[in-house]
């Protein structure tokens, strides 16, 4: 029987933990980010449910950040993938103010600056489970994270570009137009379309999430046996 590493079993455990935290915070943000965009029955709480979420993912990342520290590509993945979550932790609390205040510009800016951050936030967390997949001792989840992680990057990228041509196609369209009206009322449901179009790569994320920390358990307590 192999010798137990403690050192290595910590770092697999917090791997763990941190995976648990991503997969029921990123579903959770998105919920509560929409609801405090959107919903009125979070006002009492002002910005808290939107900040608590976000905070979870940041947590997460820093869970993860304990394990196989001299692999470069690994750490530089994971160290993108913390800044932009502390970045959508810092812009947060203006979904609640935008609420307030629909008619400040400022607060309107900052939110679709934490949409886009959003976008590129789970694009770069795709790389980091690309990154850890290939570092773990499982073909078929090395296999299906490079085919799915790839995926859902061309999808956000091809998210990004739509959501960029529509910017620009709102500053150039003349509301008198048909193009200008039906861009107006495109604006109306943007946060909903947004929404919409992240879900599936969401939601393939965290089935890789769930796997990945799946396998590391496995490891966890087959190196115990």
């Amino acid at each position: 029987m192999t010798p137990p590493n403690p050192p290595l079993l910590r770092s697999l455990g917090k791997l763990a933990r941190g995976l648990s935290a991503l997969f029921w915070g990123l579903p959770a943000t998105l919920l509560i980010c929409a609801e405090t965009a959107r919903a009125d029955w979070l006002k009492p709480l002002g910005f808290l449910p939107a900040v608590a979420v976000n905070a979870l993912l940041v947590y997460g990342l820093w869970q993860m950040a304990d394990f196989q520290k001299q692999e470069r590509p690994w750490r530089h993945a994971l160290d993108r993938a913390q800044m932009l979550a502390v970045i959508l932790l810092g812009l947060c609390p203006f979904i609640y103010w935008h609420n307030r205040v629909p008619e400040q510009d400022f607060f309107a800016g900052a939110v679709w600056v934490m949409e886009l951050a959003g976008v590129v936030f789970l694009f770069n967390l795709n790389l980091v489970l690309t990154r850890l997949g290939a570092m773990l001792p499982d073909e078929t989840l090395r296999h299906e994270t490079r085919q799915f992680t790839a995926l859902n990057r061309w999808l956000l990228v091809a998210l990004l570009f739509f959501s960029i041509a529509f910017i620009c196609l709102m500053q150039l369209g003349q509301p008198t137009s048909r193009l200008g009206i039906a861009l107006i009322w495109l604006s109306r449901f943007s946060d909903l379309l947004l929404i919409f179009f992240m879900l599936l790569p969401l939601a393939m994320t965290m089935a890789l999430i769930w796997k990945t920390k799946e396998v590391i358990l496995d490891a966890v307590f087959g190196s115990r046996q």
